[in-house]
């Protein structure tokens, strides 16, 4: 078995969400036109995403984070209002939390904690690139009634962050549609593995969060499964969000 499907096949037993799971959001039919060379598609979605870089804008959403621990039977939910400035600097409003008091401190407390410690991070470090990846091409596949371009990458260095998966890019746009795999580096001694399926949405010409499902294997209480999805996109500046806080 290949690393890539022993990843997956790893991935799908600790999720437990099954092979939909690994399925897109949607079905259709796969256009018949050749497409372009591996190495020429990976410089247009390299093109699209600096092209996306040179012109930043804020970004506001509502975002749902279900959580669960199955071993403990409990459960919880967040509701708010997400921000994105246009350096990247991310902002909750009006959080309203519904569930077990240990889904919130436990589980979505530290998924928010490791979202601003990636956010610290230099962007650059992260970026699914070459410089930060090896690209292996693996072949179309149809996502929402989108053509897809599916490159198997895998990081250069074991570096928290990085992962081992697949990146899915829109054949139209060239912008991601889908990464997935497992994190190669574990962000801490109490967690052993961390798997994840990150979708996009194209708004406005860019690509935007949609649903991202994650499983962490942990060593206290078993797995954790979050699903966080993404709605009601707006560009632009909420006006209850401070400038000092964002800039």
């Amino acid at each position: 078995m290949g690393v890539m499907r022993f990843v997956q096949s790893k991935a799908m037993r600790i999720m437990g969400f099954g092979a939909a799971l690994m399925l897109p959001l949607g079905a259709g039919s796969l256009p018949t036109s050749v497409p372009p060379l591996p190495s020429e598609i990976v410089a247009r979605y390299l093109q699209a995403v600096d092209a996306e870089k040179q012109q930043p804008q804020d970004l506001s959403m509502d975002v749902n984070i279900d959580a669960r621990l199955p071993k403990l039977k409990k459960r919880g939910t967040l509701h708010a209002l997400r921000f994105v400035s246009r350096l990247g600097r991310t902002v909750y409003r009006g959080l309203r939390f519904e569930g077990d008091d240990t889904i919130k401190r436990e589980v979505i407390a530290r998924y928010l904690a490791a979202e601003r410690d990636a956010e610290a991070r230099a962007q650059g470090t992260l970026s699914v690139t070459p410089q930060n990846y090896k690209f292996s091409y693996k072949g179309i596949q149809d996502y929402a009634g989108k053509q897809a371009y599916v490159f198997q990458v895998s990081p250069r260095q074991k570096r928290a962050g990085l992962f081992a998966g697949e990146l899915w890019i829109d054949s139209a746009s060239y912008l991601p549609l889908r990464e997935w795999g497992e994190f190669v580096k574990n962000p801490s001694l109490f967690v052993k593995d961390v798997y994840f399926v990150r979708d996009y949405y194209l708004y406005q010409g860019r690509a935007v969060p949609r649903r991202i499902i994650s499983a962490v294997d942990t060593r206290l209480v078993g797995k954790a499964e979050l699903t966080i999805w993404f709605d009601h996109f707006s560009l632009g500046k909420p006006a209850d969000v401070d400038a000092r806080e964002v800039d």
